[in-house]
């Protein structure tokens, strides 16, 4: 199976610079006032000034929408936001979008409204070509973040784990877009709301107003606006019970924000990163201080690993790469490059042939190169001391002796709402079950060689040149659990070997400037993905979930340990994962929509562990 690929709007401008959908046969807003139809249909219906002022500190609000055409209702939403929440709030507005505007039309769309035009230009700041899939922007420090679900709505809907406040049923009208309006939409809707969520839609078609009915949706009709005489208004009474959450990706949000993380590598530090912008009062311990782990190599290479077929694993990789691209740039530490991939053995070949027939990443990103090899035209080499330390800026960190009482929820004595473990094979002292392996990678470096642009090469190993430091390597060698991080002549003859094979110019580098060598120990898991969210109680999991052993269905919540959260297992790829494992688990501790595919997090749940073991009778 092939990824998919997104398909921008077809638009026709009419008269006034108006974008009319020549696909729909319909107009994106209204040709009198589009913005002051979005502020009587969506904005006042839905009476979001109010329930803005009336908003407890560190509250959030989730607005989604089906249909995000123009972005003209997030912009309507976000400065209304502006204007009514309290400072210390946080709004998360989804919203679905099959066919999305490309950059260009998107600005041309939007200068029609002037009084939009700074919350405009900061969105178009981060709109890019989109790729399918979930995408994520943040605004306003952290306190208002856009996910967008690229694709079919039937597919990425029912993908979506949120309970919604407040929905803008948009898009198209039913007598022209039929196919969004199915009666399955509805029940989609109130599964995925809070109960009195309340519902603003222009239309008012008998289909739509039965539909929700069904649903459990109290209807009537209002008073419309222009040239339209009535609107919907609906307002969830009845809300159907919530499917068991079997992996425990509901977790235990907390209202309290004392948060510990144990561990200052790329993964506590994007963690605590997300949280503080949350609000979150976080402290970070570590023995040995920043990046003192798998995280502190000199360099560290940020691109793409791409896999051919539409597949959760793939799909994964995309939107960890993209969104740590996003996090990083501008920062001091991050540099722009091109990596020059070329394929290790024939079934690389073969895949990347695969890749380059239908690229899961625009031309902006991916090309082709002679001999069968990709170019990654927007990849990264990142100075992770620097990455770490300013993802760290503000919180507080306290380096030595870490004394642990998950129990009572304490370190070193402190109580806290929260402890997140991003402590990497230190985790195993507590959770044995979580059988992380440990490899061993060692990388090879000099400085004080010719000053160059940031450049990259990568085959199996990589090779990495910034300034006047190159970096080498780098091993994955299987070690036992309690082996320590030694570095070995074996692999650096490794290494060296790899390096001539990438480049002859910077193997006479390494022979003519010192080189140092530095090992690190990588947790990884056995299906290579990174455990994110909260942590089962496996005596009762294993009591609650037996009947899996004898091949019953799964048909109670997961139960967790309450506070007990994880960000681990990130393998090679820490600075890959970090900054979304980061945002994934700080609306797992306090609340709010998690901004990735269900299936996603089920696959990164560490709860999948103890599921798969009993299915398979292991324990």
């Amino acid at each position: 199976m092939s990824a998919p690929t997104v398909k921008s709007a077809d638009l026709v401008w009419m008269e006034g610079d108006q974008p009319f959908s020549s696909r729909f046969d319909d107009v994106y807003f209204s040709r009198d006032s589009g913005l002051e139809e979005t502020r009587h249909v969506f904005l006042t219906h839905n009476r979001l000034a109010e329930r803005w002022r009336a908003m407890a500190a560190g509250e959030h609000f989730c607005i989604a929408e089906t249909g995000f055409g123009t972005g003209l209702n997030f912009l309507a939403a976000w400065q209304l936001w502006q204007a009514s929440a309290p400072d210390d709030s946080y709004l998360h507005f989804v919203s679905t979008e099959k066919y999305p505007l490309t950059r260009t039309d998107l600005q041309r769309a939007l200068a029609i409204w002037s009084e939009l035009a700074d919350l405009s230009a900061e969105l178009l700041g981060q709109y890019q070509d989109l790729t399918p899939g979930w995408q994520h922007f943040s605004f306003a420090g952290g306190r208002v973040t856009l996910t967008l679900l690229i694709g079919d709505l039937f597919d990425t809907l029912p993908e979506l784990d949120a309970a919604v406040d407040a929905w803008f049923l948009d898009g198209f009208s039913p007598a022209k877009n039929e196919a969004m309006w199915s009666s399955d939409l509805y029940g989609l809707i109130a599964t995925r709301s809070k109960p009195g969520a309340v519902i603003g839609t222009f239309t008012v078609a008998g289909a739509v107003r039965r539909g929700l009915a069904d649903a459990g949706f109290n209807v009537a009709k209002a008073q419309g606006h222009g040239r339209k005489r009535e609107r919907l208004e609906a307002t969830l009474l009845n809300p159907p019970t919530p499917a068991q959450d079997v992996y425990g990706l509901r977790g235990s949000a907390s209202t309290a924000k004392r948060i510990a993380i144990l561990g200052a590598g790329i993964a506590s530090a994007s963690a605590a990163h997300a949280l503080s912008v949350r609000g979150a009062n976080v402290t970070v311990f570590d023995p040995a201080g920043i990046a003192s782990g798998a995280s502190g190599n000199p360099l560290a290479l940020l691109m793409p690993r791409l896999d051919a077929g539409d597949t959760v694993q793939a799909r994964l990789l995309i939107d960890a790469y993209l969104a740590a691209r996003q996090t990083y740039s501008g920062m001091d530490g991050a540099h722009e490059t091109s990596v020059r991939q070329m394929p290790k053995d024939t079934a690389e070949l073969s895949r990347f042939a695969k890749l380059l027939a239908d690229p899961p990443l625009p031309l902006e990103d991916l090309e082709a190169i002679s001999g069968g090899g990709l170019l990654h035209k927007r990849a990264m080499i990142l100075e992770p001391q620097k990455i770490v330390a300013s993802l760290l800026e503000g919180v507080r960190v306290q380096i030595g002796t870490v004394n642990i009482d998950l129990r009572n929820r304490t370190v070193n004595g402190e109580t806290f709402d929260a402890i997140i473990m991003a402590n990497a094979m230190s985790a195993i002292q507590q959770f044995d079950w979580l059988k992380l392996e440990g490899r061993l990678g060692q990388v090879e470096f000099v400085t004080g060689a010719t000053r160059v642009e940031a450049d990259a090469l990568a085959s199996g190993h990589y090779a990495l040149a910034l300034n006047d430091e190159r970096l080498w390597g780098a091993t994955f060698e299987k070690i036992p659990q309690d082996a320590d991080a030694t570095t070995s002549d074996t692999a650096r003859e490794d290494n060296a070997e790899a390096l001539k094979k990438l480049s002859p110019w910077w193997r006479r580098d390494a022979k003519d400037h010192q080189v140092t060598s530095r090992a690190a120990i990588r947790a990884t898991t056995a299906d290579r993905l990174p455990l994110i969210g909260a942590v089962p109680n496996l005596e009762a999991m294993l009591e609650a979930f037996s009947g899996l052993r004898t091949g019953r269905a799964a048909e109670t919540d997961a139960p967790l340990l309450p506070g007990i959260f994880l960000v681990n297992g990130f393998g090679a790829r820490g600075f890959t994962w970090g900054p979304w494992a980061g945002r994934i688990l700080a609306a797992m501790c306090l609340g709010g929509p998690v901004a990735a595919e269900v299936s996603a997090l089920e696959a990164i749940s560490p709860s999948r562990l103890i599921l798969r073991a009993l299915k398979r009778g292991e324990i």
